[in-house]
């Protein structure tokens, strides 16, 4: 009799299958249905014109990637073949991914540009200004490489007077980067220093890789003292000369830029020498003059008796606050006795002296203002202008 297989025997010898016949492949296609959860897995299914495969990229291998997976692109893919038993489905477990027609570091090249620039680090706002007379330089390279000594020589030729300090960096393979942003930090910790230069000589574009890393431009960004970037030829670009904030075509042509000549340099002071002599010359000129037309006018020449003027009006000012002083009090006063009259003709007091009286219930103290106000034998005090007489009600009318 045939061996009977389970659905779940029957998958894992397919995957068995599968896994061990096809152990690493690389297969090309066109990415579709691209997923990417919160757990930073990759899913995507990888096609051509007629058949189509579900790949999974898992979080190491995803968060590695020099470029953006987008649906529609074509790349190629390394991996193994592997089954999801549970759903007899087969895929493949990728572990290396990248761009077909177009390198991979090409394409990094170009995702990491388009995300900084969106970021505004390319911004030229964002860029310090280079300062125009430098004293002290520090270069961030190989030291044993052509860049420094091209440098140097520039600078021994046009001005000997900068100081330069060289902070030794690899500058080509796996650990460059680290030392660059390294000696950026470092050289922002010590101060002092009026500007940097990032500088290496020509090669490919794997050569400068190191200068094209995400961790290199966010440190030239986040820099102090202005950055420089001389990377390669002319020709060549790198993300580090996108974020600089001077761009030099060559290291050579760096030194060039932040060096004054010496004979510029006297030049240039003595051209300044020339604009402050005639500044100060027409600020003494024009003191002169001022000077010339206080001492024609009439206080001037007569002092004291401009002096005598002032004195006889500080005189009749004098005067005047005094009558106006008199004046003012003596109408308060006037005001003062209208309304003293006025409030004693108002006082009860004084309506009292006229013969009138007030009665009041007692003991209450309650003003009577009619008789209903009032009760037969109730006493009742009655206010005259000198005393009071106490009495009982006998009638009421």
């Amino acid at each position: 009799m045939e061996k009977v297989y389970t659905v779940t025997e029957l998958s894992g010898e397919i995957k068995y299958l599968l896994e061990t016949g096809f152990p690493y492949v690389w297969v090309e296609g066109e990415i579709s249905s691209l997923r990417q959860p919160i757990s930073g897995h990759v899913y995507f299914n990888l096609k051509d014109a007629e058949s189509q495969i579900r790949v999974v990229l898992f979080r190491n291998v995803a968060g590695g990637l020099k470029f953006k997976l987008e649906d529609g692109i074509n790349v190629i893919l390394a991996g193994r073949v592997s089954a999801y038993q549970s759903r007899s489905e087969y895929q493949i477990i990728g572990q290396k991914i990248e761009p077909r027609g177009l390198g991979a570091l090409q394409a990094a090249f170009e995702e990491l540009k388009r995300r900084l620039a969106a970021e505004g680090l390319f911004a030229p706002e964002r860029k310090r200004p280079i300062p125009y007379l430098i004293r002290r330089l520090a270069v961030v390279t190989s030291p044993t490489g052509a860049a420094v000594r091209d440098i140097l020589q520039v600078l021994r030729r046009r001005n000997p007077g900068i100081k330069v300090v060289i902070y030794p960096a690899l500058v080509q393979g796996k650990e460059a980067a680290a030392e660059i942003v390294k000696g950026i930090r470092e050289l922002n910790r010590l101060t002092g220093f009026d500007a940097i230069i990032l500088a290496r000589g020509g090669g490919s574009l794997e050569d400068l890789w190191a200068f094209n890393e995400e961790t290199v431009a966010r440190a030239i960004a986040g820099s102090v003292i202005p950055i420089i970037s001389a990377i390669g030829h002319e020709v060549d670009y790198t993300i580090s000369d996108f974020t600089a904030d001077l761009r030099a075509p060559t290291p050579s042509a760096a030194a060039e830029i932040i060096s004054l000549h010496r004979e510029e340099t006297s030049v240039r002071v003595a051209t300044y020498f020339q604009r402050m002599t005639y500044l100060v010359r027409n600020q003494l000129q024009e003191g002169s003059r001022r000077l010339e037309t206080i001492k024609g006018r009439y206080g001037f020449q007569r002092p004291a008796d401009l002096l005598l003027t002032f004195g006889q009006r500080i005189d009749e000012l004098s005067e005047r606050m005094a009558r106006s002083e008199n004046s003012l009090l003596e109408k308060f006063r006037k005001t003062l006795e209208s309304l003293d009259r006025h409030l004693s003709g108002l006082s009860p007091l004084a309506v009292l002296e006229r013969g009138y009286s007030i009665t009041l219930t007692h003991p209450e103290g309650k003003v009577v203002k009619d008789a209903e106000g009032v009760d037969l034998n109730q006493a009742i005090v009655t206010r005259l202008a000198k005393g009071r007489l106490v009495s009982r009600i006998t009638e009421k009318n």
